[in-house]
């Protein structure tokens, strides 16, 4: 028997799915990659078992430059509604709440590159996603804007150092996190490389946070990978 449908929403080929579609397919996952840059029609994300929406260099209030946003905006808050396990990253974290009534804004602290604790709440030890963590996680940022204010109802699972929303829970299947748990050392040198010139005007040496990236591969794949499989898990009872 197949396993879970999962949907993703890529916005750019520049965030690709990546290690957490890798992770999803070893778990049994079926992923089809909707690319709405590229001329695909966005599906209705309801018809899948589970969705996945990546990041991306837009804002989440970009509705009026980015065709495809207000559509997946409604269709987010559909899947939220009907249950369908939905997790989106970064940008697709922002979308989420964005979706549901919540406000997305640059980071008044400014951008933030590189690996970050996660510093988990009270509320995230019995989550259905993220529930027996550690506490030890770290994760890869790389984001200018974040969740000011988060929809009603939602739940901060995580905060980042500077107490920015990190990780929320928006729905009772539906869930985003501002870190980038699906990229690597590799996909990250791509952002580096189109932001070099910016982070020499602002005095940020990207090396040292590249060769971090890559120091801490084994520990991010044992930190990101059972979410991945543990998502899957959740796809999986949505199909039955």
């Amino acid at each position: 028997m197949a396993g879970p449908r999962i949907l993703v929403v890529e916005h750019e080929a520049s965030c690709p799915p990546h290690l957490f579609g890798e992770w999803l397919a070893e778990a049994g996952c079926t992923l089809e990659v909707c690319r709405p840059y590229a001329g695909d029609a966005l599906p209705g994300l309801t018809s899948y078992d589970g969705v996945l929406v990546l990041g991306g260099e837009m804002g989440a209030n970009d509705d009026d430059t980015v065709a495809w946003l207000a559509p997946l905006k409604a269709g987010i808050g559909e899947a939220v509604g009907a249950g369908t396990p939905l997790l989106g990253i970064c940008l697709g974290h922002q979308l989420v709440a964005a979706a549901l009534g919540g406000v997305v804004e640059k980071n008044p602290r400014g951008q933030t590159v590189g690996l970050q604790p996660l510093g988990w709440s009270d509320a995230a030890a019995d989550d259905d996603w993220v529930g027996g963590r550690t506490g030890t996680e770290v994760a890869i940022h790389w984001n200018n804007d974040v969740v000011v204010e988060l929809p009603v109802g939602a739940v901060v699972l995580a905060r980042s150092p500077g107490g920015e929303v990190q990780a929320a829970r928006f729905g009772s299947r539906a869930w985003g996190i501002q870190a980038h748990p699906e990229v690597d050392g590799e996909v990250v040198r791509q952002w580096a490389g189109t932001e070099r010139d910016n982070h020499i005007a602002l005095g940020l040496d990207q090396e040292p946070v590249l060769r971090e990236i890559d120091a801490a591969a084994v520990e991010l794949e044992g930190h990101w990978k059972p979410l991945a499989t543990r998502f899957a898990v959740l796809a999986e009872e949505a199909r039955r």
